[in-house]
C-alpha cells in the first residue's frame, strides 16, 4: 500500500495518525515550481482573459450598462480605479511568481480576482473558477519555501519543507476537475455524440480521416476519446506504473483544446499541474543534469532540506500542536466541499435551467452547445399600453443572459429602470427566446406571456416561467441527420417545437424567395398577416409563406407541435451561380479559349495580380473582392511556423501594450488629475495603435471566404 498510495494503511486508522499523514514533512520543490508557473500564467491572464488590454469596453465607465453581478450590490469601480484593481491583481501575480512577500501577494491576487468574478456572471466559466480556487488554496500554503526572493530574504524558510497536504489539495482539486468532468460527460447526448459535433471537422482531427469517417470521429474521437480520457486522467497521472502514459494523454489533450478552443491560459495551467503528481523532488533531479555555471539561477539541487514548524516530525515532536489539527480538518473539509459543489444544484434551484446551476462550478465542461435562432424583447408602456420593440442586447455586451433566469431577470430590471429616461412608463419586459440545446429542436426557454419584471425569482426555488426542454422529442435528432442529407447544398432548414396555446410571428426575408412550413407532429394553423388568411396543416403537410411578409404559426394540437421551415435563399443563389460563370470567363480569357472580346465591365476579370481595377459592375466588384479574400484566407493557411508565429507575436504585443498603457494614462489620472481633452485622446490614440496591416485589414482577411457580408 505505501509503495502504492504513499502512506500505509496504519496511517487512517485513527484521527491522530491522519493529522500526522497530512502534516508529514514534504520536499517543497514541486510546490515551488508550480507557484512560479502559476504566478507566471496568472499575470500573462491578466492582460488576456481577465481582460486588461479592453478594460475601458468592457465597464465602458458612465454608459447605461445593464451588469450581471453575482449579487446586485456589486458594482464596477470608476474605470480608472478599475485599473488600478487590476493593477493589484497583477501585482500579486507577478509576487506569487517570484515569491516575494508570498502571503501578502496572494492575498492581493485572490481578492480582486474574486471580486472582478463576482462582478460578472456572464464571464464565469470552469477554468476562471479553478484560478480562484487555486489562488486561495496557495495563500494558505509554504508555497515560498523553494526558489523564492522569500527565501533569499529570510534563509530559514529557504528549502524548507511543507506539509503533505499541501501537495494533497492540489492533487485532489485536478483530480475533481478530471473525474467530475468525465462522471457529468456520461451525459446521453454527450455519449451519443451530439453535444461537440461540429468539433469533427476541425484541421487537427484531419490524422483521424485517413482511417475514419467524420461521423465516427465525431462519436469515439471526440466524444468517446474526452470521455474516457477524463474518467481516466485523475488515475493515470496518480499512480507511478501509469503516470508516462497520464502525461502523453494529458499534454496531447490540452494542446488540442488550446488550438480548438478560446480558452485562455487554461490549457498551459493544466499542463503546469501534472508534475504535481511527480515525485515531489524531481525538480532536484531534472535541474541537476543542466551546467554548473548555470545553478546560481536555477533551482536548488541540493536534497538538504530545513524541518519546518508546520511539519510533524514523530521522532523530534510527537505531540501535534492546535495548527496542525487545524490544517488537517480543513483539508477533509474542503475536499468534501469540493465533491459536494458539482451536485449541490438542489439547493440554488433559481439557477436551473435546462442545464443545471450557474455554468462556472460544476465541471459540466463543453457538455452543451446552445444555438440561438430566435430571440424577440417587446416592452410594454404601463400607462398608456404602448408597445414597441428593443434591439436584442441593447445596454448590454454579453449574450450569456438568454440562456439563464437569474440573469434574464437583472436585465428585465435594468430595463425597467433605463427606459423612462425614453419616456417609457412603468415598463413591462416580455421576452421570446428560441433555442436549441445539442442539436434539438428550436424551442422556447421562457414563456414569453409573463412580464420578467413583476415576476418571481428565488435563488432557492424553481422558476416558474421556465418553459421544460422537450426531451421526448430529442429522438428526432437522428431524423434531421435523413432530412438534411436529402437537401442540396442551397437548401436551408430550421427545425421549431412548440407548446400548445403559443404560436410564432415570423418575418420572411426578401431573400428568401422559396420558403414553406412543413408539419412533422402536432397541428398547426398558420395566419398570413398582409392576407388575412388562415391556413390548417396537419402532419405530413406543408405550405409556402411569402418573402417579404409577416406570418404567425399557431400550435393547435394538445400537445407540442414539431414543424420545419425549408428554405432557399435566392438572392445568394443567383450570387453564386453569377459567379460561377464569372469564374468560367475569367478562365477562358486567361487561358486563351474565350473567342469573343470581353466587354468594358468584364475587363477587371483578367487585369494582372496587384494591378490597381476599377470595377463598374456591382456584381464583378464582390466576384473580384471575394477572389481576394479567398486569396488571402489561403495564404494565412498555408504560412509557415515562423510566419505565423510572428504573426501570433505581434498581435499579442499590440493587445499587451494597449493594456499597460492605458493602465498607465489611468494610474496618472488618479495619481495628478485629468489632462486637457485633446492631450487624453492623443494618449489613448497612441495606445490603440495596431500593427500595419499589409494586405488589408484584419476584419477584411478574416472574414469568411465564401461569405457574403455585403448582402
Amino acid at each position: 500500500m505505501e509503495r502504492l498510495f504513499g502512506f500505509k494503511k496504519e496511517d487512517l486508522t485513527s484521527w491522530s495518525s491522519l493529522v500526522a499523514l497530512l502534516n508529514r514533512p514534504t520536499d517543497p520543490a514541486s510546490l515551488g515550481i508550480f507557484r512560479c508557473l502559476f504566478g507566471l500564467l496568472m499575470a500573462i491572464d491578466v492582460t488576456q482573459e481577465r481582460g486588461l488590454s479592453h478594460l475601458d469596453f468592457k465597464y465602458l465607465d458612465g454608459a447605461p450598462v445593464c451588469r450581471f453581478p453575482l449579487f446586485n450590490f456589486l458594482q464596477p469601480l470608476p474605470l480608472d480605479w478599475m485599473y488600478l484593481v487590476y493593477v493589484v491583481m497583477f501585482l500579486g501575480a507577478l509576487g506569487i511568481m517570484l515569491g516575494c512577500f508570498y502571503r501578502f501577494s496572494c492575498l492581493m491576487f485572490i481578492s480582486t480576482y474574486w471580486y472582478i468574478f463576482f462582478l460578472d456572471k456572464t464571464a464565469w466559466n470552469n477554468h476562471s473558477y479553478l484560478y480562484g480556487l487555486i489562488g486561495f488554496q496557495l495563500t494558505l500554503m509554504d508555497g515560498n519555501r523553494y526558489w523564492s526572493i522569500d527565501g533569499l530574504r529570510r534563509p530559514s524558510i529557504r528549502n524548507a519543507h511543507v506539509p503533505l497536504w499541501n501537495y494533497t489539495l492540489l492533487r485532489t482539486q485536478i483530480f475533481i476537475v478530471y473525474f467530475i468532468a468525465g462522471i457529468k460527460k456520461l451525459d446521453a447526448d454527450w455519449v451519443e455524440g451530439y453535444s461537440m459535433s461540429y468539433l469533427a471537422h476541425h484541421w487537427l482531427f484531419d490524422p483521424f480521416k485517413v482511417i475514419l469517417p467524420v461521423e465516427l470521429i465525431n462519436l469515439l474521437v471526440v466524444h468517446g476519446g474526452g470521455l474516457i480520457l477524463d474518467l481516466s486522467a485523475g488515475y493515470l497521472l496518480f499512480f507511478d506504473a501509469t503516470r508516462p502514459y497520464g502525461f502523453l494523454s494529458v499534454t496531447y489533450f490540452h494542446c488540442m483544446n488550446s488550438q480548438l478552443f478560446s480558452i485562455g491560459m487554461f490549457s498551459y495551467t493544466m499542463l503546469a499541474t501534472s508534475p504535481l503528481f511527480c515525485y515531489t523532488d524531481w525538480p532536484r533531479r531534472f535541474f541537476a543534469h543542466f551546467p554548473a555555471f548555470l545553478r546560481a539561477v536555477l533551482p536548488l539541487t541540493s536534497p538538504d532540506q530545513q524541518p519546518s514548524a508546520s511539519c510533524v516530525y514523530p521522532e523530534i515532536t510527537p505531540k501535534l500542536r492546535f495548527k496542525h489539527r487545524l490544517a488537517a480538518i480543513f483539508t477533509v473539509l474542503y475536499i468534501i466541499e469540493q465533491f459536494f459543489m458539482p451536485y449541490s444544484h438542489f439547493i440554488t434551484k433559481g439557477y436551473n435551467n435546462w442545464t443545471n446551476g450557474l455554468y462556472g462550478y460544476s465541471w459540466d465542461m463543453m457538455v452543451h452547445s446552445r444555438s440561438h435562432q430566435h430571440v424577440k424583447i417587446t416592452y410594454k408602456d404601463g400607462q398608456t399600453g404602448d408597445i414597441g420593440y428593443l434591439n436584442p442586447g441593447v445596454f448590454t455586451q454579453s449574450r450569456r443572459w438568454k440562456d439563464h433566469g437569474d440573469m434574464l431577470k437583472q436585465y428585465a430590471t435594468c430595463l425597467s429602470q433605463l427606459l423612462p429616461r425614453y419616456n417609457i412608463s412603468e415598463p413591462e419586459i416580455y421576452f421570446d427566446i428560441w433555442v436549441s440545446i445539442n442539436e434539438r429542436f428550436q424551442q422556447r426557454i421562457f414563456d414569453p406571456r409573463v412580464d420578467i419584471v413583476t415576476a418571481d425569482w428565488s435563488p432557492f426555488k424553481p422558476n416558474p416561467w421556465l418553459m421544460p426542454l422537450l426531451v421526448d422529442l430529442s429522438p428526432w435528432r437522428t431524423k434531421f441527420q435523413e432530412i438534411e442529407g436529402s437537401l442540396d447544398n442551397q437548401t436551408e432548414i430550421v427545425f421549431i417545437a412548440d407548446f400548445p396555446g403559443l404560436h410564432l410571428e415570423n418575418f420572411v426575408s426578401e431573400d428568401l424567395g422559396n420558403t414553406s412550413i412543413h408539419v412533422l407532429q402536432g397541428k398547426l394553423n398558420v395566419e398570413v398577416v398582409e392576407e388575412k388568411k388562415n391556413y390548417t396543416v396537419q402532419p405530413g403537410e406543408q405550405i409556402k409563406v411569402p418573402a417579404g411578409a409577416y406570418h404567425k404559426v399557431y400550435t393547435v394540437s394538445e400537445d407540442p407541435s414539431c414543424y420545419m421551415y425549408v428554405y432557399v435563399n435566392t438572392t445568394e443563389a443567383a450570387l453564386q451561380d453569377n459567379f460561377t460563370k464569372l469564374l468560367e470567363i475569367q478562365e477562358r480569357a486567361r487561358n486563351g479559349t474565350e473567342t469573343e472580346p470581353l466587354p468594358p465591365e468584364l475587363q477587371p476579370l483578367i487585369a494582372a495580380e496587384g494591378e490597381e481595377v476599377n470595377a463598374t459592375d456591382p456584381i464583378v466588384q464582390l466576384f473580384l473582392k471575394r477572389q481576394r479574400r479567398m486569396k488571402e484566407v489561403k495564404k494565412r493557411r498555408e504560412a509557415g511556423v515562423l510566419e505565423r508565429f510572428e504573426r501570433f507575436a505581434v498581435k499579442k504585443y499590440y493587445t499587451i501594450r494597449r493594456g499597460f498603457l492605458m493602465t498607465a494614462i489611468a494610474l496618472r489620472n488618479l495619481a495628478v488629475g485629468l489632462p486637457p481633452l485633446e492631450q487624453l485622446t492623443r494618449e489613448v490614440a497612441f495606445a490603440n495603435m495596431k500593427a500595419p496591416q499589409a494586405d488589408g485589414s484584419q476584419e477584411e482577411r478574416l472574414k469568411d471566404e465564401v461569405g457574403h457580408g455585403e448582402l
